[in-house]
């Protein structure tokens, strides 16, 4: 008798792991109890050297691969080579160092169900030593070309109601697997940080949005491998930044907005020499202008097909600065959204 394949499940959970330590088992217990089981999980370990993937309990999870790296693929590299293995209709992204509400998938297959052809979501992310404190609700993306973490740091009870944010979250993000492979997935020239808004940026140049799910919860301790505020983290983000303000910015948006991009980033220079984190800050955005034009060449095709009117981009972006400054969320309500005919998510889902 000839065994017929197991059909495609809903969701592929994507883990990108190096070095996770205790937090991996944490992430896939937390998966365990999910109470919407049609998913599998990829765990992808960037060439750990501690252990943290040796002898992990899997045995509750519906399905389950681990992809063994001999080299450090970054988060990008990572999530792309996970994707590639995947057989999910939609790859959802949890970092190692989160974990999931046992109502997380549900409450994504939900929010599906409500935006049938939107193919970007984002979770609601907690601070998981203290559930008062916001961790994430979605990225969003500032017009002069900064992005942030909306709400990261703030009170809970800022938590806003389910609508549009710029684009998710990698740490909990959620894309539609034809629409990640039909862009490119993520840019592995970024290694790590500022990946998942590349990702976002070039989707809404394509006519997508992105859904805030208030109700999709994980708990995540942010930087819990990297450090918040390691050199590690600060060069990345400052050069990435910059590359993708470069790479996505459609160019009436970036001329008109150059000189208060060129504003701000000297204020957080001048910012880092306040706090001692010049070096690293100065090296990565030195870093990140010469390789803007190279990237302003990478990104001519996503601007050249541009399927969305420059209005609704530039809408879905914010204006004010000292919104940025504070890490306030950004989410627009869905009623003030206005549906782009002919969106590839329509076509590719």
């Amino acid at each position: 008798m000839t065994l017929q394949p197991s059909a495609p499940p809903e969701f592929s959970v994507l883990i990108v792991n190096y070095n996770g330590g205790a937090y991996v088992q944490d992430a896939l217990d937390s998966l365990s109890r999910q109470t919407f089981r049609d998913f599998e999980v990829i765990l992808i370990d960037n060439a750990s050297t501690d252990g943290s993937v040796d002898k992990l309990d899997t045995r509750d999870l519906p399905g389950f691969v681990l992809l063994a790296e001999s080299e450090n693929h970054g988060y990008a590299g990572g999530m792309n080579r996970a994707a590639a293995r995947a057989r999910g209709r939609w790859l959802v992204g949890l970092n190692p160092d989160a974990v999931a509400d046992a109502a997380w998938l549900g409450e994504i297959h939900a929010g599906l169900k409500r935006h049938p052809t939107t193919s970007m979501f984002a979770s609601a992310q907690y601070d998981r030593a203290d559930p008062g404190i916001l961790d994430g609700a979605g990225d969003a993306y500032l017009v002069f070309g900064m992005p942030w973490r909306g709400g990261f740091g703030r009170p809970a009870s800022e938590l806003p109601g389910e609508g549009e944010c710029f684009s998710p979250c990698g740490a909990g993000g959620v894309f539609g697997r034809d629409v990640f492979h039909a862009h490119g997935g993520f840019d592995e020239s970024y290694f790590c940080f500022c990946e998942d808004v590349d990702l976002g940026f070039r989707l809404r140049l394509a006519g997508e949005t992105c859904v805030f799910l208030p109700k999709a919860v994980i708990h995540h301790v942010g930087g819990g491998l990297s450090g918040r505020a390691s050199d590690f983290s600060i060069y990345h983000g400052s050069r990435n930044r910059i590359w993708t303000y470069a790479k996505d910015m459609p160019a009436p948006l970036f001329w008109i907005t150059l000189p208060g991009h060129a504003a701000l980033s000297a204020y957080i220079l001048v910012r880092g020499v306040m706090t001692g984190r010049v070096r690293q800050t100065w090296r990565g955005m030195w870093d990140g202008v010469l390789g803007a034009a190279e990237m302003r060449r990478k990104g001519r095709q996503s601007r050249k097909h541009m399927r969305v009117p420059l209005w609704h981009l530039a809408r879905a972006m914010a204006w004010n600065p000292f919104r940025m400054s504070q890490r306030k969320v950004h989410v627009r309500e869905l009623a003030d959204l206005a549906p782009i005919s002919g969106s590839s998510a329509s076509k590719a889902l």
